[in-house]
């Protein structure tokens, strides 16, 4: 990796942990989602950067892909909210993500194995270290303190101007498993419940051009490339009207229980990585 890009990546990362953790702090009973979820966005441009896909606010159940719309709710006392965050440099990504209790603490336990399967995870990446290694140790991590991964979730590699570049991190033990390289970017990004791990679909509030068919998709595209964006960002279209969209539906506990999450990027060099969103 050159320096160049090596400098865009630790800018986004920079950018990317100073407003997760601004966001966090607004997070209180009574404000509104869409007020956290713009801030963030138009925070992220004032640093100079670009948000690498809308602001996902989840609460509760929903374990991600929900980010708020015109008629979204406020925060309640007791939501249990994963605020995930993207940035962007020039096309190279970071994405992070946290869990904040609103003003109770009745699931602190559940946010720390969270935290604690991100940080051994971190801890085992390197050079030629194998993601299903890395998935084990997340499953055993959550499962030791009473907990179950959300499986059907991942961590992923990332490319310039690719949220999704191809290789996943499992949350689990995986007998598909690939090994990665020096240089290679991962969000790594452990889910943890009181239910079973299993997820179900609901409606789509984020979603991304695959391949522009007709102007409305091809303006599109042209404005945020293969980035996944929210019809808030475009209110003068509906986005019934574009075809070629690749939907982004909420991802929900089917049980209907507490989802928490905790996520952050790396770089992996020869002896370990470089965590850019500390």
């Amino acid at each position: 990796m050159n320096d160049c890009i090596h400098e865009c990546y630790l800018e986004a990362g920079k950018i990317a942990a100073k407003i997760r953790k601004e966001a966090a702090c607004r997070i209180k009973e009574d404000v509104p989602l869409l007020d956290v979820a713009q801030y963030v966005e138009n925070r992220i441009e004032s640093l100079g950067a670009k948000p690498a896909f809308p602001c996902n606010i989840s609460l509760n159940e929903i374990a991600s892909h929900y980010t708020p719309q015109d008629d979204a709710p406020r925060f309640q006392k007791g939501d249990v909210v994963k605020i995930d965050i993207g940035v962007h440099v020039e096309g190279y990504i970071a994405d992070t993500a946290s869990t904040v209790e609103v003003e109770t603490k009745n699931h602190g336990r559940l946010i720390a194995a969270c935290e604690e399967a991100l940080e051994k995870a971190i801890a085992s990446v390197k050079d030629r270290a194998k993601t299903g290694t890395i998935g084990r140790i997340i499953e055993e991590t959550i499962k030791k303190q009473g907990f179950n991964p959300v499986n059907d979730l991942t961590g992923h590699s990332l490319e310039r101007y690719k949220l999704h570049a191809g290789i996943t991190i499992p949350n689990y033990k995986s007998f598909f498993s690939h090994e990665i390289k020096k240089d290679m970017v991962f969000a790594i990004e452990p889910f943890a419940t009181y239910g079973k791990g299993n997820i179900r679909h609901g409606k789509p509030h984020i979603f991304a051009i695959n391949k522009a068919k007709g102007k409305i998709a091809e303006e599109i595209q042209e404005k945020f490339g293969a980035l996944p964006f929210t019809p808030r960002w475009i209110p003068q279209i509906n986005t019934k009207d574009v075809k070629g969209l690749r939907e982004y539906f909420e991802l929900i506990e089917a049980d209907g229980q507490i989802v928490a999450q905790a996520e952050h990027t790396v770089i992996v060099n020869e002896e370990g990585c470089d965590v850019i969103t500390r």
